[in-house]
């Protein structure tokens, strides 16, 4: 052994001289050493005459010892001196030769910062190199910032974007320390949901159905209406006896449960349940899987039968029904400690859902409630009155917002000030009213084709949106990070000019007095006006949704939204003071905070996607063959639904429609978007669920529902 190591020593001496004193070897010779090169051609060598080695030898000499430009212009003759067999030689050693692991020289720091830059998929196949590529590619830090890049967010580099998956309460209830995830709030608008939320706590020694015999339960919801009825079907959650051991999954597995979701939206693959329990249409609904209590998801469903219904989301069983209007209940909405149902009997009702007990009855408006909202302190509600309703459940007031034409179909409150420090300039008077927060705004739609943006404390209406040529059903308010605002297109389309298109309407049309003998051909790009009576259709009301209509069109001019853009007040009509402050521009400032968006569907087959800041519509989205009931939308895709009886799911961003949902045999009239599922209600009586999580599996027909309450 020891005279190998001399030999190697000797030849390494002969053929590469010492380097220079302070000078180190380069990374080629160094690796030769380590592989043990120069000892296999010492062999080799040894095999040779004396005289072939010792000109061998010679030439190695001189080759080491010359500089850089001469070896460069020995190569170069040698080359040229070289057949196909010597050439090939070369290229079957040079391909492993110039091989070089970065990974092998580079700190760790370095290397998980290169490997940073790579893509998931990528990175699955860099594992695969070698044990050493394996360990960094695998580097829990690593795929957590990969989470950050991808989870609830659509990445820059590749255009993906992972579903937030909040964990299913699988863990024993009551654990000390068990992280608590951030419930979404109750206003449509979404927050900001961080993965450090994302519960990746395993408990791999207990049963998810497991109860433990509680010595003292968990405090209930805070609540003046929920604490005295959380005994019923719902129990508070038992502390178990010993915490169990807590096993942290690793982020890989965390991006790769939420790829295979992701996979299953974009290739539209799903399993649908379906839950029947209502004799009539379903009109409005919600469900959630933030609560503290109960274990189980719930959705509640409000229907023309006059009942609000509770499920269990995970079984598919009635848990309880809700009864008390006289007449449809047309908009619902729930929290922890109480539920909020509108009907078309004219009245709101406050319900304890827990128990089904009716806490409050709220009168005020006229006609039948569409829509309501309830966000903090402060609920919203729109009628058939034209009118929308504020209550302020902290100091018991109610106000009316009164601009709207006709019905109201949707309400959605904002507040403009959440989590940024600039917002929309207010407009200075001395109307402020300090029992609502500043800041609070106020969407509503409505079947007279506008938007209207209020502000609540000024109690004025200080901007509109026109564009819709139907009546606007549903409106949806998205919160987008900062700098993630839809991207301009190179040639960014021009919204239509209306007064054009109400100029060609009316010269096309006429006044019916004379016909011309040949119609006159419209010039290429000029919309051609097609005469449906919208005015005949029963507002509202989904089994009167027009059935001939396949593309949007221009309406008559008799037809409620057809002066939207430019409303000119007849003589009997009194316009409302503040109209005018709604036609001048507010002062917009550069906002720091979430960009808002919101999403607007309608009776004219559209959906349209607005900038709120400049009242401008973005992007407007075809694709529905009969109007638009409902739409929800999260920071991923866009959902909408419709009278033809399909639900579509569209990328926002590129105004491309991925999968169509087909299953309802009546209009589709509300729809609720969650990270692995879409639910949705229609004029059938049934409520389907469409999950898109892994290992779905259909929920199994519920058996005879509770008994009513």
């Amino acid at each position: 052994m020891e005279e190998s190591l001399e030999e190697e020593k000797d030849l390494s001496t002969t053929l590469f001289p010492p380097a220079p004193t302070g000078r180190k070897l380069c990374i080629r010779h160094q690796r030769m050493a380590d592989e043990g090169t120069n000892l296999k051609l010492q062999h080799s060598l040894d095999l040779l005459p004396d005289e072939e080695r010792s000109a061998i030898a010679q030439i190695w000499a001189s080759f080491s010892a010359s500089s850089h430009a001469r070896r460069d212009l020995i190569l170069r003759g040698i080359l040229t001196m070289c057949c196909f067999t010597e050439l090939s030689l070369l290229s079957d050693q040079l391909r492993d030769i110039i091989r070089i692991d970065p990974f092998t020289l580079f700190p760790s720091e370095v290397s998980l910062r290169v490997l940073s830059y790579l893509d998931a998929t990528t990175l699955t196949k860099t594992a695969q190199v070698n044990r050493n590529w394996n360990r960094l590619s695998n580097d829990d830090i690593l795929w957590k910032t990969m989470c950050e890049q991808h989870i609830e967010r659509k990445c820059h580099k590749c255009g993906w974007g992972l579903p937030f998956l909040k964990a299913k309460k699988n863990w024993p209830p009551g654990i000390a320390g068990r992280p608590t995830i951030a419930a979404r709030p109750s206003s449509f608008a979404q927050s900001k949901r961080t993965i450090d939320e994302l519960d990746r706590d395993v408990y791999p020694s207990e049963s998810p159905s497991k109860r433990h015999k509680s010595t003292s339960p968990e405090p209930s919801p805070v609540s003046p209406i929920d604490s005295p009825a959380l005994s019923g079907f719902l129990s508070p959650c038992p502390m178990p006896a010993t915490a169990p051991t807590c096993v942290t999954r690793p982020w890989k597995d965390v991006y790769h449960e939420r790829h295979q979701v992701e996979c299953n939206w974009r290739k539209g693959q799903y399993v649908v349940s379906t839950l029947q329990g209502h004799t009539e249409g379903v009109m409005c609904l919600q469900y959630s899987e933030d609560l503290h209590t109960p274990s189980f998801p719930v959705l509640i469903t409000g229907s023309y039968d006059r009942t609000a219904r509770v499920w269990n989301l995970e079984t598919g069983k009635e848990i309880r029904t809700l009864r008390g209007h006289s007449r449809a209940i047309r908009a619902l909405q729930f929290d922890e400690v109480k539920l909020i149902t509108g009907s078309m009997d004219h009245t709101l009702k406050v319900w304890n859902w827990r128990n089904g007990q009716c806490v409050r009855t709220l009168e005020g408006h006229t006609e039948g409630v569409v829509c309501l909202q309830f966000d903090g302190n402060v609920l919203a509600s729109g009628s058939v009155d034209t009118t929308v309703k504020v209550w302020n459940l902290r100091t018991g007031e109610c106000f009316t917002l009164r601009g709207h034409r006709d019905w109201v179909n949707a309400v959605t409150i904002w507040d403009s000030k959440a989590g940024s420090s600039d917002h929309v300039s207010e407009l200075t008077g001395s109307h402020q009213l300090p029992d609502i927060d500043a800041g609070k705004m106020l969407f509503s739609a409505s079947d007279d084709g506008v938007i209207r943006l209020w502000d609540l404390n000024l109690r004025q209406c200080v901007r509109q949106y026109h564009g819709h040529v139907g009546q606007v059903q549903s409106i949806k308010l998205l919160l987008l990070d900062e700098g993630c605002e839809e991207p301009d297109s190179a040639a960014e389309p021009r919204e239509p000019d209306y007064s054009e298109i109400v100029g060609q309407f009316q010269s096309s049309v006429g006044d019916g007095s004379e016909e011309t003998e040949e119609p006159v051909q419209p010039a290429l790009g000029a919309i051609q006006p097609f005469n449906h009576p919208y005015t005949q259709l029963p507002s509202g009301l989904p089994g009167f949704a027009p059935v001939s209509v396949s593309i949007p069109t221009v309406p008559p001019a008799n037809h409620p939204g057809y002066d939207s853009p430019a409303f000119h007040p007849s003589a009997t009509y009194e316009p409302h003071d503040h109209e005018r402050a709604a036609n001048r521009k507010l002062p917009v400032q550069k906002r720091t905070g979430p960009v808002p968006m919101l999403i607007s569907g309608s009776l004219d087959n559209t959906i349209k996607v607005w900038d709120v800041e400049s009242g401008r519509c973005t992007k407007t989205l075809f694709g529905h063959i009969e109007g638009v009931w409902a739409v929800d939308s999260d920071r991923l895709r866009l959902v909408s639904a419709s009278h033809d009886r399909t639900i579509k799911v569209w990328v926002r961003e590129q105004g491309r429609c991925i999968t169509t949902l087909v299953g309802h045999h009546g209009a589709v009239t509300c729809i609720a978007l969650g990270d692995d599922k879409i639910i949705s209600g229609s004029d059938d009586g049934t409520v389907k669920i469409w999950s898109f999580a892994r290992d779905a599996k259909p929920i199994p027909a519920s058996s005879s529902p509770t008994p009513a309450a």
